[in-house]
């Protein structure tokens, strides 16, 4: 029996595997955690479009329809360039607030009950706007998402791996002085020829302080790269981490330790990673018996948010209700939530699971 399936199944999940219900209500019901996503990712070309001439910032755009034609990426590199256009158009705590709050409504409606944020200080403070304006604007939304819409949260704060790990230092001991509001720090944006080992300082003084570690790994950079932020930094979870399968050793590492992937499918496919979705490896890193998790990334850039990378995933390779059951368990399991709040979402899944005869 595949691991995925035994897993669920031996958790006291129905085992009963054909559902009359659609895809879409299956997994707009369905509890899961997101803990891949990128908060200044989320902003639709609307949004973008509007905090622009809010601020009379001009956009190389004149429509939002445009600024969304705008979104076909070559490569990482080629998504961060509008990535980074598009982080200007956030100048206030309003901005940050709203921002977050249209992520966690869009979560809400794909049944996402517990997210991760990653938030790039760097790409803020870098253009004259205070860490704290970021944080108080951010940190509002989580509290009203939790209160609107039940969803827990946590705030990893993701160093630009481009920049001077001297930047990464002075924005963590920054980020110090309110360090209860942040869960983690990770390391993110280009990944070619900026190997996790360069920020080995940076990630022991936060691990020291008690922080979650994560950290972008494998997507176009080598496999070797993942086994930097599992030897060096002694992440806890790695970013994508596609790129593993390159070395049978890794992989073995990877499955005897559990330490979860968050793999972004959709991302994926945008940045050129693979061709397309029946050629992506989560079917293989899974069968591998890895811990995989599916999320979205950056949503508004990619084409779908949560459900819609369940979705493709499940289209591509004709996953049964059980399969998509086990990646949202996944998820919570590879979360950072308490054991309490991680029982009580299991416990939501095997409830809903339990409603239908999946398959």
């Amino acid at each position: 029996m595949p691991a995925i399936v035994a897993s669920v199944q031996g958790s006291g999940y129905p085992d009963n595997m054909n559902s009359m219900i659609s895809l879409d209500e299956f997994l707009s019901t369905l509890p899961k955690a997101e803990l891949h996503l990128h908060i200044e990712g989320t902003p639709e070309p609307e949004m973008m479009y509007a905090l622009a001439e809010h601020h009379g910032i001009e956009l190389p755009w004149s429509t939002a329809e445009e600024i969304r034609q705008a979104y076909e990426f070559s490569d990482l590199q080629s998504f961060l360039d509008i990535y980074y256009r598009g982080n200007d158009v956030l100048r206030t705590e309003q901005d940050f607030f709203d921002l977050t709050l249209a992520y966690l409504e869009r979560a809400h409606a794909d049944a996402v009950r517990h997210t991760e944020i990653f938030f790039d200080p760097q790409s803020h403070t870098n253009r004259g706007i205070a860490y704290d304006l970021v944080l108080d604007g951010i940190t509002a939304a989580l509290r009203e998402g939790e209160s609107r819409f039940g969803i827990t949260s946590g705030l990893i704060l993701c160093f630009l791996r481009h920049l001077p790990a001297a930047s990464a230092m002075k924005t963590l001991e920054t980020a110090l002085a309110r360090r209860e509001e942040i869960l983690g720090v990770g390391l993110d944006s280009s990944e070619l020829g900026f190997p996790p080992s360069g920020f080995s300082e940076v990630f022991n003084r936060a691990r020291a302080k008690g922080l979650h570690l994560v950290a972008h790994a494998g997507e176009e950079g080598p496999s070797n790269y993942i086994r930097e932020a599992l030897d060096t930094l002694n992440v806890e979870r790695i970013d994508h981490g596609v790129r593993c399968l390159e070395d049978l050793a890794l992989v073995e590492q990877l499955r005897l330790s559990q330490i979860p992937l968050t793999v972004c499918p959709l991302s994926n496919i945008q940045l050129k990673v693979f061709a397309q979705m029946s050629e992506h490896n989560i079917e293989k890193l899974t069968q591998a018996g890895l811990q995989v998790t599916i999320n979205s990334d950056d949503p508004a850039y990619f084409g779908g948010y949560i459900n819609a990378n369940y979705a493709s995933v499940q289209r591509a390779f004709s996953l049964d209700r059980t399969a998509l059951a086990q990646y949202a368990v996944n998820s919570v399991k590879a979360s950072f939530a308490s054991a309490e709040r991680k029982n009580a979402l299991l416990n939501e899944i095997r409830e809903v699971t339990s409603q239908f005869r999946l398959g």
